[in-house]
């Protein structure tokens, strides 16, 4: 769609993807990437955000314990008990041996030149990070992420902070380690987040804006994007377990806040199921989706996925009373395919649609995860695919596409 809108002469800066939580943004970002979209987060991006740095830094020094930059940001978060007295001594035994911080630290313990707290402390962490390291090769990096930020004690850390923010840095460590289900190997997770975090702004044709709801206040676009209405994220299970309805009206006024953030074109999405700690999960869709006017809805664009195209300023014209005055009609023919589906019980898991199209050599294809390429041969429904970024890969056909 955005694509198909720059070709109708509609400036980046005026199109926005608008979000319930922040962590929702990292799927948006590395899509974008792929294809090569300029894009600007309100806030910073996902991988640039404090405790995904964290967290990616206990990664990076058990793959690559030569990491001081890692050993660094790490070693005293979350706190040890290491002042700096005791981290001065690792830098000195470090410079005197010519070892990285980690390989020094294991030294160092094994002398007495700590006082007896710090050098169990010191110990303590060079043993976990052995014993994290010996099991990378046997766990799959997903687990082994959700063990580390547990066993380290960074996850407690997020849980008992009583900042108002602390909620949003949980989820997104979460999200977190989601996206490490789809790689294979740590290493593979890492070099992917080297790859996203090297992007480029367009200042000549602009950038789609991903901000969160909260930040769009005030804000309008030419088109808007509102991914992700499904029950228990938009409206947020969060805010109505510990608001009731007094939070659920809250989360319609958001809603209505999205709505009319947009001029001309609104997309309003939801996802027919997500993956949450590396299973897929059935999701509902948002009660505000009900709640939306049938004769304001233009088309349904997407079988199955429940995407529909909504009239901007007809919907703004209702007054700041939220959906309250909307009446409840009838549904989309990819509402009814969803609920038919919804209805039947799920036989052996998520599957990839059969994408029927027909390649040739030479097509220009996109790919999820390793993002804009051409065929360069093909066996029947396997291609190789020299892709831009990442280099030849095989990869089925029902998981490509035609831009």
């Amino acid at each position: 769609q955005i694509e198909t809108m720059m070709k109708d002469g509609v400036h980046l800066s005026q199109i926005a993807v608008l979000v319930r939580a922040g962590f929702q943004t990292r799927e948006f970002e590395e899509r974008f990437i792929a294809i090569g979209l300029p894009y600007r987060v309100v806030g910073a991006r996902f991988y640039e955000r404090a405790e995904i740095r964290d967290a990616v830094a206990y990664l990076r020094l058990i793959a690559q314990p030569s990491d001081d930059l890692a050993f660094e940001r790490i070693i005293n978060t979350p706190k040890r008990g290491l002042g700096t007295a005791s981290l001065q001594a690792v830098h000195i035994q470090a410079r005197a041996s010519d070892k990285p911080l980690l390989a020094a630290a294991i030294d160092l313990v094994q002398t007495e030149e700590l006082r007896p707290a710090a050098r169990n402390t010191l110990h303590s962490f060079v043993q976990d990070i052995k014993r994290w390291r010996d099991l990378a090769g046997s766990v799959h990096q997903g687990d082994l992420a959700k063990m580390v930020l547990d066993e380290s004690g960074y996850t407690k850390m997020w849980q008992l902070d009583k900042s108002p923010d602390a909620e949003g840095r949980l989820e997104n460590l979460t999200e977190l380690i989601n996206a490490m289900q789809d790689f294979d190997s740590l290493q593979g997770f890492l070099e992917h987040i080297a790859l996203v975090t090297d992007g480029d702004a367009d200042p000549e044709h602009g950038e789609v804006t991903l901000m969160t709801l909260h930040a769009a206040k005030g804000l309008e676009f030419d088109a808007v994007f509102l991914p992700g209405w499904e029950e228990g994220v938009f409206p947020s299970q969060r805010t109505m377990d510990e608001n009731g309805a007094v939070g659920l009206e809250e989360e319609r006024r958001l809603a209505y806040v999205g709505i009319t953030r947009a001029r001309h074109d609104l997309f309003i999405s939801f996802a027919n199921s997500r993956r949450i700690h590396g299973q897929w999960q059935s999701s509902i869709p948002s009660r505000f989706v009900q709640e939306l006017p049938r004769e304001n809805i233009i088309e349904d664009l997407a079988q199955g996925m429940g995407l529909g195209r909504v009239s901007a300023p007809q919907l703004g014209d209702n007054g700041s009373n939220g959906f309250g005055g909307f009446a409840v009609g009838g549904y989309g023919a990819g509402w009814r395919r969803m609920e038919a589906r919804r209805a039947q019980p799920a036989e052996g898991g998520w599957e990839p649609a059969n994408n029927k199209t027909e390649f040739t050599i030479g097509d220009r294809v996109f790919h999820q995860k390793f993002g804009m390429g051409n065929i360069l041969t093909i066996d029947g429904d396997k291609l190789l695919i020299a892709f831009d970024k990442a280099g030849h890969k095989k990869v089925v056909s029902g998981f490509v596409s035609k831009p």
